[in-house]
């Protein structure tokens, strides 16, 4: 007996081991699905960037990572697909810091009017200790920043009359998205801000409801807003940066080589995309100036000397957070 338990017993072990290595091996091997989700239009340029990740992502995690792309909010609205973040999903939002501040507040500064006078100052400012404090709040929350390297573009006003001066858009009503940082900002620069989906732009501007909208000019044109709206003020009242995130539960369930995949392909997405921002902006100057839009230069500094009221009018940031971004610029310039 003992002569036949004892080779038994060894066969078990091998057995055994070999079927741990086979386990282990199929973990190695499992897919991960990752839904990306944006309000924005196919062929936009965040579109473009969204693709693009799918294309590397994919690509470099040899399948592993197996992306859906759902633009058009598809899934919902942004505060919808937020919620489903924060409860687990597997779904990655392309967001806006205005709409993080909801969360953490002083994120909201990154989407502020005239904050910066270059795109690259908001791109350094997110590689800042002040950053990745505001950061860990975020994921305190259950949020974190999966890539801030999209540029979403330059923001510029489209009304159904012409707009030179600030003054001109008293009593204007003028389209924001739902948060506190543009209500906020189109009402220091005097006019009526008025909240609403992006979807229902078209139809308000249509019906009268709305004077005019802000947005970058090729979300304006992907939007028709220059179908009922003739008037174009180059007004450059934000530079936007936008984040992807997700929700920390999701993004912890993901092995460690498939998360720095997706950080570092999310990145060079953003990259790639840049590019298209800048071409599709001066494409669609030239198409909005064959179809008889009124293109107007103004003068910003007129506009920007109104937006210096936003950290009067917005008391949840911290009382140093306007000089503490000042000093991180002025930190930046000196170390060039």
């Amino acid at each position: 007996m003992k002569k036949l338990i004892l080779p038994v017993m060894c066969m078990g072990l091998i057995l055994l081991t070999a079927c741990q290595g086979s386990s282990n091996a199929s973990a190695e091997q499992d897919v991960y699905t990752v839904n990306i989700a944006y309000g924005n239009q196919p062929g936009e340029p965040v579109d473009q960037v969204a693709r693009k990740w799918k294309e590397l992502a994919e690509e470099r995690s040899e399948g592993r990572l197996d992306f859906h792309i759902y633009p058009s909010s598809q899934l919902g609205s942004e505060a919808d697909v937020v919620e489903q973040a924060l409860f687990g999903s597997n779904v990655i939002i392309f967001t806006g810091y205005d709409f993080l501040m909801n969360f953490v507040p002083d994120l909201g500064v990154l989407t502020a009017p005239y904050i910066v006078e270059d795109v690259d100052d908001l791109f350094y400012l997110a590689e800042t200790d002040w950053f990745d404090e505001q950061r860990e709040e975020l994921r305190d929350i259950g949020f974190d920043v999966v890539s801030t390297n999209t540029l979403y573009g330059e923001r510029h006003l489209m009304t159904t009359r012409e707009v030179l001066t600030p003054e001109d858009l008293r009593g204007m009503k003028i389209r924001v998205p739902n948060n506190q940082m543009y209500i906020n900002t189109f009402s220091v620069l005097g006019a009526s801000p008025t909240p609403l989906p992006l979807g229902d732009m078209y139809a308000s501007l249509q019906q009268g409801v709305i004077d005019g909208a802000e947005n970058p000019i090729p979300v304006l044109e992907a939007s028709k807003t220059n179908e009922v709206a003739k008037y174009l003020a180059l007004t450059g009242h934000t530079k936007i940066m936008s984040p992807w995130v997700s929700g920390t539960d999701f993004l912890e369930d993901l092995p460690d080589d498939l998360l720095t995949i997706l950080r570092e392909t999310g990145d060079e997405a953003g990259e790639y995309g840049k590019a298209i921002v800048y071409e599709q902006e001066e494409e669609v100057l030239e198409l909005f100036e064959e179809q008889g839009i009124i293109i107007n230069e103004v003068d910003q500094e007129a506009f920007r000397e109104k937006a210096e009221r936003i950290f009067e009018v917005t008391p949840e940031w911290s009382p140093d957070l306007q000089e503490t971004i000042e000093t991180l610029l002025e930190e930046k310039e000196t170390t060039q």
